[in-house]
């Protein structure tokens, strides 16, 4: 079995396993070597599944008979702790959860599962998701394979660690507020946040962000991601609003994109080396043959990130209802969340709900003149890995969400979003470009970012302990 089996990309995986050069069971054999000889020094993998190799040998079977269930058959993948796996923990990081077991896969799980994806085990994230480093006090510290002294964000940081390591070709993760997009950028990978609805959800955690947190997937290219988008999308009874989805369409290598590059947000601040070098990325999309044009955000975005901010404490406030033991064992700072959640009135709820209506009202209506929005993924490159976020950008002081000025806005108007890598910086880490689609474009943001890659290629890149 080829040393490097980790480097290839999905769509070359699924062709030998279907040809028979490959195995499912040699597939995880490999994954599974790697996680015993690299997850030690980046604590990316919480949990196993003692199930890996019964559902690899039975992809092996379909294999064999010549009817596999999807081009994810036999593929090994990573699902994030705050997602239920049937027979694993869920303990979202969080020591409420840290001893229960689950019985049944939820929705989007289910879905990877019936595709004949190899569900490989559970990865780290921060308490509840709801921080942009990955720690907590069940797991402990995760940490970035490119400077193990770093972080790979949060909260699907663990997941993140896990690709950029080659422990597993594939990722399935939830972003709330830059989850997936963030990560993605601080470790070299492609994150694609689908659009609300595009992904159905049921049967999980409750929602402490409402339809603000989406699952999608993460992996190492562009067509990746298509891949495993193809097996969790499509409309489901259980999710209303995945029901009103348009369908993914096909490639369609469009040029002449009208593209909005935004590399600020207002006077936070945002690291030189991530603004220089997202820039020189537009500048490649314009020559690629779409317009590029520099410009500000065409909405304001203060205010309803304010009050969609609200919502985390809100749905804690909710958590500590119907979990007894919330007060006791969750962390100081979520219970003091929750309690300041309960403490405000359910007019306020309505009010951010409202606020959201009205926030993307607005964004559609840019999107009738722009198609894609671009801008940096992240405001500030991987900092301390034991620290929650950096305090300072640019020599200039920045608060707790001051590294994710980018993404938030997003997640609060439902539309999809797609982080890329671009050149990394002087040190040699990653940075990641941000390119924002209309309502249900995700086919469109998936056709650009391939031209990207096809245009300055990345996946030749790994980190130093590969």
């Amino acid at each position: 079995m080829p040393a490097d089996l980790h480097h290839w990309p999905v769509r070359v995986m699924s062709r030998e396993l279907a040809q028979g050069r490959l195995t499912a069971s040699a597939l995880l054999a490999h994954c599974r070597e790697r996680i015993e000889q690299i997850n030690p020094a980046l604590n990316a993998f919480i949990a196993l599944d003692p199930t890996a190799k019964r559902a690899a040998d039975e992809s092996d079977a379909r294999l064999r008979a010549g009817k596999p269930r999807s081009p994810l058959e036999g593929i090994p993948v990573a699902v994030k702790d705050n997602l239920l796996m049937r027979g694993l923990p869920a303990s979202w990081g969080s020591r409420l959860f840290a001893d229960r077991m689950v019985e049944d896969d939820e929705l989007p799980v289910a879905r990877l599962r019936a595709a004949g994806a190899v569900l490989v085990g559970k990865t780290n994230v921060p308490e509840f998701s709801l921080q942009g480093y990955t720690g907590n006090p069940v797991f402990g510290v995760t940490r970035n394979p490119w400077d193990v002294s770093k972080t790979p964000g949060g909260s699907s940081g663990g997941a993140a660690a896990a690709l950029a390591a080659g422990l597993v070709p594939l990722a399935l993760c939830t972003d709330g507020g830059g989850s997936i997009r963030r990560p993605a950028a601080h470790t070299g990978l492609v994150g694609l946040k689908p659009s609300i609805g595009r992904v159905p959800r049921h049967g999980g955690f409750p929602a402490l962000l409402s339809d603000c947190e989406v699952v999608g997937p993460m992996a190492r290219t562009t067509d990746d991601i298509r891949l495993m988008l193809d097996c969790l999308a499509g409309p489901s009874r259980a999710d209303l609003r995945s029901r009103a989805m348009p369908l993914l369409h096909p490639p369609l290598s469009r040029s002449g994109l009208r593209v909005l590059y935004v590399d600020a947000m207002g006077e936070n601040p945002v690291d030189p080396e991530i603004r220089a070098r997202c820039a020189k990325a537009a500048e490649r999309i314009c020559a690629m043959g779409h317009e590029v044009t520099n410009g500000k955000l065409p909405f304001a975005v203060d205010d309803v990130l304010a009050a969609w901010s609200q919502l985390g404490g809100m749905g804690l406030a909710m958590l500590a209802r119907v979990e007894p033991g919330f007060a006791r064992l969750a962390s100081p700072s979520f219970v003091a969340m929750a309690d300041a959640g309960a403490g405000a009135p359910a007019s306020r709820a309505i009010e951010i709900m409202d606020s959201l209506q009205r926030f993307r009202a607005e964004v559609g209506r840019v999107f009738a003149t722009v198609d894609v929005i671009a801008m940096p993924c992240t405001a500030a490159q991987p900092w301390a890995a034991d620290v929650e976020y950096p305090a300072v950008i640019d020599g200039r002081s920045a608060a707790s969400r001051g590294h994710a000025i980018f993404t938030g806005w997003v997640n609060a108007c439902g539309h999809p979003a797609i982080s890329v890598p671009v050149e990394p910086d002087s040190r040699g880490m990653p940075i990641g470009l941000q390119l924002v689609g209309d309502f249900g474009a995700e086919s469109l943001l998936l056709d650009l970012a391939a031209q990207f890659e096809a245009d300055q290629p990345w996946a030749a890149r790994w980190p130093a302990m590969d």
